[in-house]
């Protein structure tokens, strides 16, 4: 054998043994049948507020494209004076951050595009596309006159070392991460929380009483699992703060659903008891010190705990060998990161319109995704250690994954049709299911740093 043909060979079993093992391709029969004769039970637990670069930035795993690994990435103080300096990305990020940055749709507007009313004409047609430069600008504007500009920087740009957050260094050292994973909307809390759940916002853009009740007459995950015969119990931490998002729904309380939210402790006994139903969709508490989401205003490490903790109990539930448990975020919570949002199928021909802090107003058309936020796979049956890049819609179009990814491989493993045009489109990862199960999984996490 020549030499070259060896080199060759061994590069190509050192790439070979970093992918998962299925070879599988999305959308498949042969994807689907796998994932429908591997995972009996899916926790879906959705934190609150962190993008991939503020959480995640300092995570050395390679794959992941982040601060540490290719950065170090900046914004200037000023997007129209750059000689007012600018802050680059930096570890050690604060346990709590007291000033929260902006994440409503003109926020997020800024801080990808460098002004808040861009011409979405040209956004639709790819002539403009994010920068992603005004983070540190959004969050001077939002508190400059009365908090130190350095700090403030600081509050957007830094990202935790992995020594800062061992849980999710553990997970993204032993699990699946996703690298290009988005938000469904460049928005706050609820429209993206609802997104998760129903593959839209239903036009809207801001944290509204609406979705306080059973005002939504869209069709959500909770009816379509329900419908297709399968169980489901909302796990709701009764401190309150997000969701419990099956609630929100006209459905759920037309069918004498409502019982199905659950306090959060009763999680941990079903999964002592091998009791979870097939549908897990869990509630953290917000916000502030003492509440479990990760949001800014909480500890970080209180949030490690919860997931900690979580997680613990699933692992050594007698149903974690058929589980498989979603880790992910709501929206970026206004913290940097440096991969700009794609363009998106549209879900419907909704839009949402607020006024911009520069007097005009700014029409969100729902056509492009929010920032990158943290997202991973946890169970037996995925890879140790890989790192998803991106994926493939139903046409072969090579894309970012979203929170509509959820909804589309939930699609494939209990037989329900995508809810809207997004959710079709979505890019699917039920490939990234094995043929067999690891046994070197870790019984427990590591406790969070003080």
């Amino acid at each position: 054998m020549h030499p070259s043909t060896l080199v060759g060979l061994l590069a190509f079993a050192a790439a070979a043994s970093a992918i998962p093992s299925s070879h599988r391709q999305a959308h498949s029969s042969s994807s689907i049948r796998n994932l429908k004769s591997k995972i009996k039970n899916v926790v879906v637990l959705t934190m609150e507020n962190r993008s991939l670069d503020n959480l995640l930035g300092g995570q050395k795993h390679k794959g992941l494209e982040n601060s540490i690994n290719n950065g170090p990435f900046c914004n200037p103080y000023n997007v129209t004076d750059p000689s007012q300096g600018h802050h680059c990305t930096a570890p050690r990020d604060y346990n709590s951050v007291s000033d929260d940055p902006s994440h409503a749709v003109t926020g997020n507007t800024m801080e990808f595009f460098s002004e808040w009313t861009p011409d979405n004409a040209l956004i639709a047609s790819g002539k403009l596309v994010p920068n992603n430069n005004g983070f540190i600008h959004e969050q001077i504007h939002n508190y400059g006159s009365s908090a130190n500009k350095a700090k403030l920087a600081k509050d957007v740009m830094n990202y935790y070392t992995e020594e800062q957050v061992p849980v999710l260094t553990s997970l993204v050292q032993n699990y699946l991460t996703f690298n290009h994973w988005h938000s469904d909307v460049a928005g706050p809390t609820d429209p993206n929380r609802f997104a998760i759940v129903a593959g839209t916002s239903a036009g809207h853009g801001s944290n509204d009483e609406t979705f306080g009740t059973y005002a939504f007459t869209e069709r959500s995950v909770f009816q379509a699992v329900d419908e297709t015969n399968h169980t489901w119990l909302n796990y709701w931490d009764t401190d309150g703060g997000t969701g419990p998002e099956s609630h929100w729904f006209s459905w759920t309380k037309e069918t004498n659903n409502t019982g199905k939210v659950v306090p959060m402790e009763q999680f941990y006994t079903d999964a002592g008891n091998g009791n979870l139903p097939e549908f897990s969709y869990l509630n953290p508490s917000c916000c502030g010190v003492g509440t479990t989401s990760m949001h800014d205003s909480g500890l970080i490490s209180d949030g490690e705990a919860f997931i900690k903790k979580v997680y613990d109990a699933l692992r050594n539930s007698p149903q974690w060998e058929e589980s498989l448990f979603i880790l992910t975020f709501d929206e970026t919570g206004g913290f940097h990161d440096h991969v700009p949002p794609p363009l998106a199928t549209r879900p419907d021909n909704l839009t949402y319109t607020e006024t911009a802090p520069n007097g005009k107003n700014y029409t969100l058309d729902f056509n492009r995704l929010g920032g990158r936020i943290p997202t991973l796979l946890i169970s037996p049956w995925v890879s140790k250690g890989f790192v998803e890049q991106k994926g493939t819609n139903h046409h072969g179009e090579t894309m970012s994954y979203s929170a509509s990814s959820i909804l589309r491989t939930l699609g494939y493993l209990w037989d329900f049709a995508p809810f809207t045009p997004r959710v079709a489109d979505a890019a699917s990862w039920e490939h990234l299911i094995q043929t067999t199960p690891r046994k070197d999984t870790p019984t427990v996490l590591p406790n969070p740093a003080a």
